[in-house]
């Protein structure tokens, strides 16, 4: 069982000397590795708490629905 266990044992001495010899690589290791968990994570967490995406903003002036009036009387004429 102890031969099983020896490869992690060794990987976690490892880490553990790194992140005192240079702890600017291991974290920002460590965070990099996080990132892509967390882009599967997130999204469902925050539906759960009840964030929904704001309404697209709108990109033109909304034409009204009748019939437009033609303009008379400021002709450069």
């Amino acid at each position: 069982m102890a031969s099983f266990l020896s490869p992690f044992r060794q990987t976690y001495r490892y880490l553990q000397r790194q992140a005192h010899e240079s702890p600017v690589i291991f974290f920002s290791c460590v965070l990099g590795g996080i990132g892509p968990v967390l882009v599967a994570v997130v999204p469902s967490i925050r539906w759960r708490l009840g964030y929904r995406p704001a309404e697209p903003i709108p990109i033109s002036y909304p034409v009204p629905k009748r019939a437009r009036v033609e303009v008379h009387g400021y002709e450069d004429e």
